[in-house]
């Protein structure tokens, strides 16, 4: 009887592990191939993680965050952000959260936004139809931030943004991608 619930057992383990199917459609992942052929897409971030740091900790104790968020994992959906690339420009407008390593001065713009042509863009294709993006690109509003993004999109059309910044502690962005339409062009 032991020898038969542990032949099950075995056989439970290796059915499940083999069953595992891509969590994305072909539609999808040539929607996505698409959109960066054409270099036409903006990702929308739901989520923004800051570093953890002992100040964003202190503020998620003290209740500072809305419902369902924490010091390391913030949702922004009700946020207007984006990242859009076009053509061999980039945009982004995204909400910060974290520390400033050194002074921004007056009057500056406490979000990320950059415009214009990128420094050292790289566009790779990853693992599993994904697509990597690397690129350096100048704050819109201050002389002194200088940005390195790294952006990984996926077939199933969500996205990660990680932002490392000259005078800013690192954030990462999860969202989706989709195609730009006249809208939001």
């Amino acid at each position: 009887m032991k020898k038969i619930l542990f032949i099950s057992a075995i056989m439970i383990v290796l059915v499940a592990c083999g069953s595992g199917s891509p969590k994305y459609s072909d539609e999808n992942s040539k929607a996505l191939k698409t959109m960066i052929d054409n270099q036409s897409f903006e990702i929308t971030s739901d989520w923004a993680q800051p570093l953890m740091t002992s100040a964003m900790q202190q503020l998620g104790n003290a209740g500072l965050f809305v419902n369902g968020s924490t010091a390391g994992n913030i949702n922004i959906s009700t946020h207007s952000n984006f990242l859009r690339m076009k053509n061999d420009s980039v945009m982004a407008s995204l909400p910060f959260y974290g520390e400033r390593q050194f002074g921004g001065g007056y009057n500056n713009a406490s979000g990320i936004e950059f415009e214009g042509i990128p420094d050292d863009l790289q566009i790779k294709k990853g693992k599993e139809s994904s697509y990597e993006i690397r690129f350096n690109m100048a704050d819109k509003n201050s002389n002194t931030d200088n940005y390195r993004v790294y952006i990984k999109l996926f077939p199933n059309l969500t996205s990660t943004i990680n932002i490392n910044s000259s005078s800013r502690s690192n954030i990462q962005f999860r969202g989706n991608v989709h195609e730009i339409t006249a809208t939001n062009d």
